[in-house]
């Protein structure tokens, strides 16, 4: 895979904040929790409905970043397990919330989590900042993957 040429950069980070912002916004918003979910018992540490919204908006930038980044430093396999976090990512709404497959949700989250590591481990080494970036993704995917299996357990 060959370095993107300088210009190519610029428009590239536009597009990788289209995809990543914008599907996520897309999907959170044509797939709303609903009453299923609000009838659901919840752990003791489920955060606020309003958190969802700003917290998946600030890490998907961060995650459009991390992505352009190891795209223009040519990092191959990094940028493979960056696209397959991100299907993963807009997976799990429609499987969750719009199948209502908690158990199966909760397999995406992990999968998620093991891939954000993978990228994070595969990009330290081409881009420190891309692999640094994706630290707080991987703590609130955690935090989900746990909030998840509670809300299968207790459901």
């Amino acid at each position: 895979m060959s370095r993107p040429s300088r210009s190519a950069a610029w428009p590239a980070l536009a597009g990788f904040l289209l995809l990543t912002v914008g599907g996520g916004l897309a999907i959170g918003y044509s797939i709303q929790p609903g009453s299923w979910y609000a009838g659901l018992a919840k752990p003791f540490f489920t955060p606020p409905n309003w958190l969802f919204a700003p917290a998946w908006t600030i890490l998907y930038v961060l995650v459009a970043i991390a992505g352009w980044r190891v795209w223009r430093v040519a990092a191959g396999t990094a940028t493979r397990l960056w696209a397959l976090q991100l299907a993963l990512n807009f997976l799990w709404t429609p499987v969750f919330f719009g199948l209502h497959r908690m158990g199966a949700g909760l397999a995406i989250l992990l999968l998620l989590l093991v891939t954000i590591l993978g990228f994070v481990r595969t990009a330290f080494s081409a881009d420190r900042i891309a692999a640094l970036l994706f630290l707080p993704y991987a703590l609130w995917v955690a935090y989900a993957s746990a909030l998840n299996a509670a809300l299968y357990i207790l459901n």
